[in-house]
């Protein structure tokens, strides 16, 4: 067989596996209708059962006992809402159970059908509309609810639970209005009455993210709690938790203030063309641990359980390098649960102004019997303690320092209900890394940052100068150009040539023409790519016959992180909010893990996810596609993620490389922030990530950060990403991208200034309107002064060839050969 017959064979696989006859039902969309991978049913739903966080639980309303009579209000019991909307959570799921299904299905709770039977009547008479692209709808139009239907159900019931849900998502921001951020004139009409004559009421919020709660405190709800977008087995997730089946061990990853006007980016978010983070990086429990407590509701870390637990005997120990905490959590109440045991650090006195409270470890405990404990160990390197200089106050600029300080280390189950483990103190400040400035805002921006000020009175928000941008980045960028590589003429060679071992991945590049070159710097132009399954976001690699010929595989993107946005069917999984609300990594990784093998099966190389920007503002539409508040806790969650898929020989992307923290004009909107909070907040989860699971792929944002596009961010990629981290991988365009000229050398515009960053592949790499043809720019510069060097494009070129080499394509590719090879 032919090197172009095989490689073309290869291509057909991919394409065909859509069309395998694995079911003869088909889906909704046209695609094929595949069945589950074994697990992933009850694994589902077990993530969305832990990610249920229960806030309030006033005279044990829940959970639902065999004596309880239950009357159900709320449309979302049947119109449930499983995910967000958009990219992330477009998923053509196998099936999905509503709340109602959930909890008939369960057979344990009494329902007053007399009132689920007039729900089921309007419903049908008031069907959803589901809207379009960017126009979904926020809730549901709800059913008015009197006072003669609240008086009649309190008669024929004991309880009452009252179902609200909301859904924003992808170019649907939240908004602060009714239907939004706040209830409804027909939601709070219904609290109202329902509260009137029930005493036993609980509230579930059926959302992604955190909307207003001050209707808690209006109508003394006593049962409140938060049944995240759980994906397709939300209503059996829901339904296990109602009845006691599971034990709520959900805890927050944000803080719930009292009013929207209380966060602390709420007056600079939303602007169309640019806003200033003057909070820094006191950002959620950060800002209100250190300056707001009484703006609290609930704080971070908060989940209560139907079961009671107790710390006992917290004590820490310190080495030159480590620091370790450890304590036993005992259940002392009568039922098993779950606890979530977190450790959070605070520095007084410090040299470096830093927030009263900052989260440093977490785990969660396996299921505890009633008196049943488990011992838990915290080491926490004293490096992870560190925060980022970037004013020179400590005398050290540009730097992650110890601040002089004296380090307290509290053990708990939430920033608020904790106690001290034990401390340190540091007499003089530590240097742990000298580093080059990056990412520091434009002088021009006069940035402001709120900095603690220490009075008799308490802490209040002072204002200071941001220290602004001081290098010469073009001077960087010269003295840091890759080489070109030998000339070599050799085009017989193949990658499976460079996987066997025969030949060098430098010599293989460097055989590349400059029509190759061009076009493995980008996609194959368009989404569903026609090189790969049916629905994909778009295929690199391979995207030429000449490259195919020699063994350069296309490879499959497909959007995530809620399942695999593809026409086959896949898993629909509980949004990355959800997941993170469970603080189980151990149970987030095997989900996508079994995620990994729908992907493999359905011919999907890497999936756009974990997405994984931190939730800066309650108001941004794609919260629910991301973790918390909390970078650690993003961090961790991210890694989960992408080891999950790992494991199944597929890759995840984290996204938004960086700062994509609002829908609102997210193409072109400007996040300007000081040097020290892109890095302990906006970049630091992407740092855990790249350090501890060693993602492959990494997608850049669409937004700029600090004037520059992230596409074109060179000190992001190749400054932090790749300069500092060690990251060795591929980075990829977020969908398309704005057009410009570069700064630092004006004739590079478009793909030259964009590899010239350091980014890879533009996706899904033609132009909107569909035009399959290169833009020129990447090659127009070529070999001119200050243009675009043939050793930048080599670089690029082994940047996707190395992720091609490793991934399981080609090494299936590789065993296939061989096999023909023993064969002859």
């Amino acid at each position: 067989m032919s090197i172009v017959k095989t490689a073309n064979k290869i291509v057909g696989k991919a394409v065909n596996l859509v069309t395998s006859s694995v079911s003869q039902t088909s889906n909704k969309r046209g695609g094929q209708k595949y069945p589950a991978i074994e697990e992933m049913d009850e694994t589902c739903r077990k993530a969305a059962a832990e990610s249920f966080v229960l806030l309030k639980n006033e005279g044990n309303v829940l959970p639902i006992t065999p004596k309880n009579t239950v009357s159900l209000f709320g449309r979302v019991q049947s119109d449930t809402f499983y995910v967000g909307y958009g990219s992330g959570g477009d998923v053509n799921a196998h099936h999905t159970v509503s709340i109602l299904k959930g909890i008939r299905r369960c057979g344990k709770i009494k329902i007053n059908e007399e009132l689920a039977e007039i729900y089921k009547k309007w419903i049908r008479k008031n069907p959803v509309d589901n809207g379009y692209w960017g126009h979904w709808p926020m809730c549901y139009e709800e059913m008015h609810v009197n006072e003669a239907i609240a008086m009649r159900a309190a008669r024929l019931s004991d309880t009452a639970i009252i179902f609200i849900g909301r859904a924003a998502g992808e170019d649907r921001e939240n908004t602060l209005t009714k239907g939004s951020f706040y209830l409804t004139d027909e939601e709070e009409n219904m609290l109202w009455c329902v509260r009137k004559y029930f005493k036993r009421t609980a509230v579930i919020l059926n959302v992604g993210n955190i909307i207003d709660f001050s209707w808690v405190e209006k109508y003394d709800i006593p049962c409140v709690g938060i049944c995240w977008q759980g994906g397709m087995e939300t209503g059996n997730a829901l339904a296990d938790i109602l009845c006691g089946d599971e034990n709520p061990s959900g805890h927050l990853t944000d803080t719930v203030a009292r009013a929207y006007e209380q966060y602390p980016g709420a007056a600079n978010f939303g602007n169309r063309h640019k806003n200033h983070y003057e909070e820094d990086i006191y950002v959620g429990y950060r800002f209100f641990e250190t300056f707001a407590k009484d703006a609290v509701l609930f704080p971070f870390g908060h989940g209560l359980s139907y079961t009671s637990f107790a710390l006992r005997g917290a004590a820490l120990t310190e080495t030159e390098n480590d620091v370790t905490v450890t304590f036993t959590v005992k259940n002392t109440g009568d039922r098993p649960g779950k606890a979530v045991a977190q450790i959070y650090c605070s520095i007084e006195n410090g040299a470096l102004p830093s927030p009263a409270m900052r989260l440093v470890s977490f785990k969660k405990t396996g299921l505890l019997a009633p008196e049943g404990e488990e011992a838990l160990t915290f080491t926490v390197p004293k490096a992870d303690l560190a925060c980022f200089d970037d004013a020179g106050s400590t005398g050290f600029a540009n730097t992650w320092v110890l601040p002089a300080g004296q380090y307290r280390f509290l053990a708990g189950f939430s920033v608020r209900d904790n106690e001290i483990a034990g401390g340190f103190a540091l007499k003089e400040t530590v240097l742990v890394r000298q580093l080059t400035e990056h990412g520091a805002p434009k002088a021009a921006e006069n940035l402001l940052r709120i900095s603690p000020m220490q009075t008799e009175r308490g802490v209040y928000r002072a204002f200071e100068h941001t220290p602004a941008a001081r290098h010469d980045l073009r001077e960087e960028i010269l003295s840091h150009l890759p080489p070109e590589l030998p000339a070599n003429e050799d085009r017989t060679s193949t990658l499976l040539d460079v996987a066997a071992g025969k030949l060098r991945l430098e010599d293989f590049a460097a055989s590349l023409n400059d029509t190759e070159l061009e076009a493995i710097s980008r996609g194959d132009y368009i989404m569903n790519s026609p090189l790969g399954p049916t629905g994909n976001a778009g295929v690199f690699g391979g995207v030429l016959e000449s490259l195919r010929a020699r063994e350069v595989l296309p490879i499959t993107t497909t959007d995530g992180p809620s399942g695999i946005r593809l026409a086959a069917s896949s898993a629909l999984l509980p949004s990355g909010t959800a997941l993170a609300c469970t603080f189980n990594t151990e149970l987030t990784q095997k989900l996508y893990s079994l995620l990994g093998k729908e992907m493999a099966d359905r011919g999907s190389d890497v999936l756009l996810a974990p997405g994984m920007n931190i939730h800066r503002d309650p108001l941004c539409g794609r919260n629910f596609e991301y973790f918390s508040e909390d970078p650690l806790v993003a961090g961790v969650c991210a890694a989960a993620v992408v080891r999950g898929l790992a494991e199944a020989g597929v890759c995840g992307c984290p996204k938004h490389f960086a700062c994509n923290n609002q829908e609102t004009n997210r193409t072109k909107n400007d996040s300007v922030l000081s040097q020290r909070a892109l890095r302990e907040i906006y970049l630091k989860g992407f740092e855990i990530c790249v350090k501890t699971a060693k993602p492959q792929v990494i997608m850049t944002s669409y937004n700029k950060i600090n004037g520059v596009w992230g596409h074109y961010n060179y000190e992001l990629v190749t400054g932090i990403l790749r300069g500092e981290w060690g990251y060795e991988g591929l980075v990829i365009t977020d969908w398309w991208m704005q057009k410009s000229a570069s700064p630092e050398f004006p004739n590079l515009r478009d793909q030259a200034y964009r590899v010239r960053a350091g980014v890879d592949v533009l996706m899904p790499g033609g132009g909107r309107m569909g035009k399959k043809a290169p833009d020129g720019t990447l090659l127009e510069t070529l070999g001119q002064p200050d243009g675009i060097t043939r050793g930048e494009l080599q670089a690029t070129a082994m940047h996707v060839l190395r992720f091609i080499l490793n991934s399981k394509k080609l090494h299936d590719r590789l065993e296939e050969r061989n096999n023909e090879s023993n064969e002859l």
